[in-house]
């Protein structure tokens, strides 16, 4: 059994246009290997389907002992949190506990026709614009920041400020005096939201958050922490996602003619689209608690394991025919959204915006293609998610049925201009 080998780079980037890394494939054939990151520690790296369940799922792999190491990482800082995604059982199902409630699979269904009016609202006015339209700019964003916004209890006019710090936050680009700034900034921001809330409370995750904590249940730190979780990870992930998908459906023309002769392949197409599409570059590392065998290799007490995702979902031991995108797989138990203690809480509400925002955008824009060549198309890089700075799409005029009676609810686009009447925010 292997300990120890000549660590390689770590794959930062994923392929150009937006696979995994190609070297995943070699990988996959091999134990867990060695890998250098930019900054921290070496580590292993899992990138085959058992290897990455095993990790995140196994409690002899802790995520809670990052926070006393130098972890391995792609950049400098090493920002402190007390949130979900530092901690470990016990500690974080109390934690995420609080928060269970408003992220239901129950909770989030009664969601759906709200999803589905802020769709057709954002749709209605991209028809009126016409051709061509930006698919991340003027609907991919605005959905998730609505939607999200409306989910944690902040008002409108907060939205695309709060959309432009997570993006900030998961960019990877800013320096530590930047980082200290945005720290400022969310931290102004999260205060004044919290005092609103304060004073008029809802059903609403922050008005939660302030509740849990009025009962003792959590600290002040962890209310501020416990927000900014929902804010990284229900903002910007979602927003990448679906417009990831969309790319993948319009790059392949066969697929989006397919998805709109066939919609009852919407629930299928969601969970294959979330396995296909390699969203996160980077995983936190979990640490091994005692001396652990994994796929072949001994990993010492102490020692850091990186995940790769987008490998293990691209494993052929798991799917057949793994590289192709196979809208009506009928057996598809990805990782896209984690395993085990720490998989996504969002997950339930996730996967309904991207069905809603497939469903709607496929029936209101006939003759959808891409406005550009592929090759055109820019790529964020370098952070800890992968996504597109843009994507237009050209459609037939016709622009489909028309969108459902409007509830008055305003929604804001991704440079903050909004349609419709008043906002419940406040």
């Amino acid at each position: 059994m292997d300990t120890q080998r000549e660590p390689l780079p770590y794959l930062v980037e994923p392929a150009p246009g937006f696979g995994p890394h190609p070297a995943y494939e070699e990988l996959r054939e091999q134990p867990p290997a060695r890998v250098r990151m930019p900054y921290g520690q070496e580590a292993w790296l899992a990138t085959r389907y058992t290897d990455v369940r095993t990790v995140l799922s196994d409690p002899r792999f802790s995520l809670a002992e990052t926070a006393a190491r130098d972890k391995p990482r792609v950049r400098q800082e090493t920002a402190g949190s007390c949130g979900l995604f530092t901690l470990d059982p016990p500690e974080h199902t109390r934690l995420r506990r609080v928060l269970a409630r408003h992220f239901g699979a129950r909770r989030i269904e009664q969601l759906r026709e709200r999803a589905e009016e802020i769709a057709e609202e954002l749709l209605d006015r991209i028809v009126e614009s016409g051709s061509p339209a930006d698919l991340v700019g003027r609907f991919a964003v605005p959905l998730s920041t609505t939607i999200a916004g409306e989910v944690l209890g902040v008002p409108r006019e907060d939205h695309h400020r709060l959309w432009t710090w997570a993006e900030r936050r998961l960019a990877g680009t800013a320096t530590e005096k930047e980082l200290r700034s945005q720290a400022e900034e969310y931290s102004s921001c999260v205060t004044g939201l919290f005092e609103l809330r304060r004073l008029h409370p809802g059903d609403d995750v922050l008005s939660c958050l302030l509740r849990a904590h009025d009962d003792g249940v959590i600290t002040k730190g962890e209310v501020s922490a416990l927000a900014e979780d929902v804010l990284v990870a229900g903002f910007v992930t979602v927003a990448y996602q679906t417009a990831g998908s969309f790319y993948h459906l319009l790059v392949d023309p066969s697929r989006l003619e397919r998805l709109r002769d066939r919609p009852e392949l919407l629930e299928t197409a969601v969970e294959e689209l979330v396995r296909y599409v390699p969203l996160n570059n980077f995983i936190l590392p979990r640490y091994a608690l005692e001396d652990i065998e994994l796929g072949g290799v001994l990993v010492r007490a102490g020692e850091p394991v990186l995940v790769a995702l987008a490998s293990a979902n691209r494993d052929p031991v798991v799917f057949a025919g793994p590289d192709d995108l196979v809208l009506d797989r009928a057996a598809c138990p990805h990782v896209g959204f984690g395993h085990g203690p720490h998989y996504c809480l969002g997950a339930p509400l996730a996967r309904l915006e991207l069905r809603v925002a497939l469903e709607t955008v496929v029936r209101r824009l006939p003759g959808l293609r891409l406005a550009v060549a592929e090759e055109h198309l820019r790529w964020k890089t370098g952070g800890a998610v992968n996504g597109l700075h843009a994507l237009p799409v050209a459609f037939e005029a016709a622009g489909g049925a028309p969108a459902r009676e409007r509830s008055g609810r305003q929604v804001a686009s991704a440079d903050g201009s909004e349609t419709g009447g008043h906002t419940n925010g406040a």
